[in-house]
């Protein structure tokens, strides 16, 4: 497969997830700290399953606008995506993530906000990077 990249960036983590994160730019730049339920102290800071949870529903309605443009559906301004991620052991070892995305199309048909979530699944990158590798849910809210 072949990817005609329009944007690249780069970010950089210190310490893993007792550490920090800053994006080259300085426009990102986050503390982390690991949840108690895996084990850590908790604390004040993020973690990459947060990260990657606002990445996903920020990213899916972008796709969800692009899915609009091509069924000709109008996306409200106050669409919403929920993103939760979850971790844990794999029953074949290592740690794997799930992704649950709840979905809120104000003002759009049921029929029509399923047809825009269906599409925005088949292209979002972040739905296209996990397909097969993580159990994602699509849940129209």
């Amino acid at each position: 497969m072949s990817i005609d990249v329009k944007y690249s960036t780069t970010a950089t983590a210190t310490g893993g997830r007792e550490g920090h994160a800053r994006s080259e730019d300085g426009r990102f730049d986050v503390k982390l700290s690991t949840p108690g339920e895996l084990g850590g102290a908790g604390g004040d800071g993020s973690n990459p399953e947060q990260l990657f949870a606002a990445g996903y529903a920020a990213c899916f309605i972008g796709a969800m606008k692009v899915a609009g443009q091509q069924l000709g559906i109008k996306v409200p301004s106050d669409v919403t995506v929920t993103a939760t991620v979850g971790i844990g052991p794999r029953s074949l070892g290592g740690f794997g993530i799930t992704a649950d995305l709840k979905v809120a199309v104000p003002g759009v048909d049921p029929q029509q906000a399923q047809a825009l979530i269906d599409t925005a699944h088949g292209i979002c990158p972040y739905s296209n990077a996990t397909r097969g590798n993580v159990d994602v849910g699509l849940t129209l809210a």
